[in-house]
């Protein structure tokens, strides 16, 4: 399994799109692997025959773990019987200790179903250390199940993940067949809570990017000090501006452009005036980045993925608007490539196409802030003795305070204001 993108640690093969003892060549994709970012293609390093499959389509695997053999094609007739056993995992750093094998690595998709220990005949090793790949002893550490005690069902008896996750599951059911039949209740700060009986729930498993966000997101809340600034926007102008601009790429024949593009672009231009706020904490430093690369928020059906537009303040209105649509489409569809996924230094987040008006952010590391974007309203203003009505955006910036103190923060978020509430000023 190949490191795909700077914040892998595993992958989980979603397809193969080669079988054993079909011909490969340098360079040719034989698997889609997914990421904790994208769902990326797995190309071959060599030219040859696949003679094995090691991995299943489903399953997850750490990086360097060898997932199939590409060699001269001796071997497929052998591992059609059987008899081809796992590569070691050192040959994927380097050590390519049969010269007729090439370690191929990859990465999405569903498990397939685990056997049974009982379904094992595979003999335990004995008088040495018990042999099981480095995903199991990880999940067999997770669920407390001691490794050593399992029937291996792979080659020459080693414990494989399956087989972890069936001794635990057997564990789980004996416990279950022996509980009381009533439902156990739990006292929990004065009130009563049953726990959920058995059918009353679904096991929905994360998908790869959502397992990673949850991570990378705790550790965000847990190491960052988070500081909140609203500041409420009066947008009427900007949406005149927005129909003017649109008239005008009309006649030219290009793409419209949203309050979200305008809104981007000033943050570009807001981030090029204040370079304190485009920065990352970096233990005893601050990385101050010299590009504006904003990252921009877009839900999928996978998890949330952030695509970067790179150097966003040298860019126009209607340059922002295409790429926006661009990348946020193949994000959904689970085609952008990592590098277009990372190095942002800054985040904007927006809802308000949900009718959220309001709402705080959590800051997307390594980056020191991040920005949320609401709906705007109609409200009613004082303006010149006379209450009128005006179109009013709330944005929410969420800042590490290790890097960004709040004095800089305002300063930021009040040029922000002034640039959207004088639209002309965005584009000089």
């Amino acid at each position: 399994m190949p490191r795909l993108s700077d914040t892998m640690e595993d992958g989980v093969v979603s397809a193969w799109l080669k079988k054993v003892g079909d011909q490969v060549a340098r360079g040719e994709v034989v698997a889609e692997i997914e990421t904790d970012k994208a769902l990326m293609e797995l190309e071959a390093y060599d030219d040859g025959v696949l003679e094995q499959i090691i991995v299943e389509a489903g399953t997850r695997v750490p990086i360097g773990e060898p997932i199939a053999i590409v060699g001269d094609g001796s071997g497929s007739a052998a591992a059609a019987n059987g008899s081809v056993q796992p590569v070691a995992s050192n040959i994927s750093n380097g050590d390519t200790a049969n010269a007729s094998a090439a370690t191929v690595s990859a990465g999405a998709s569903r498990a397939p179903a685990a056997p049974t220990p009982a379904a094992s005949s595979a003999p335990a090793d004995s008088g040495e250390r018990k042999r099981s790949s480095p995903l199991a002893r990880k999940i067999a550490r997770e669920l407390g199940v001691d490794y050593t005690t399992v029937v291996g069902t792979g080659p020459g008896g080693r414990v494989t993940k399956q087989d972890v996750e069936s001794a635990h599951a057997a564990t789980e059911l004996a416990a279950a067949d022996s509980a009381p039949a009533a439902p156990q209740v739990e006292v929990s700060a004065g009130f009563l809570s049953p726990t959920p009986a058995s059918g009353d729930y679904e096991e929905v498993p994360l998908t790869n990017i959502q397992r990673v966000s949850a991570g990378r997101l705790t550790e965000s809340k847990q190491q960052a000090p988070h500081i909140y600034l609203t500041s409420a926007i009066d947008v009427t102008d900007l949406f005149g501006f927005r129909a003017q601009v649109n008239a005008t790429l009309a006649e030219s024949g290009t793409g419209k452009v949203s309050v979200n593009d305008l809104l981007v672009k000033a943050v570009a231009v807001a981030l090029r005036a204040n370079p304190t706020v485009n920065v990352s904490f970096a233990g005893d430093k601050l990385l101050q980045h010299n590009g504006i690369h904003l990252g921009i928020a877009v839900a999928t059906p996978s998890g949330l993925l952030v695509p970067v537009l790179r150097d966003a303040d040298r860019k126009s209105v209607s340059a922002i608007a295409a790429e926006i649509r661009d990348k946020a489409e193949r994000a959904r569809d689970r085609k952008l490539r990592a590098d277009e996924m990372s190095g942002g230094t800054f985040t904007i987040s927006n809802l308000g196409m949900f009718g959220i008006e309001h709402f705080t952010a959590v800051i997307n590391p390594p980056e020191a802030a991040i920005l949320a974007v609401g709906a705007a309203t109609d409200e009613l203003r004082l303006q010149d003795g006379q209450v009128v009505s005006r179109k009013i955006l709330r944005v929410t910036m969420s800042a590490d305070h290790r890097a960004i103190d709040g004095a800089v923060a305002a300063k930021f978020l009040a040029q922000l204001k002034e640039l959207l509430e004088h639209p002309l000023r965005i584009l000089t």
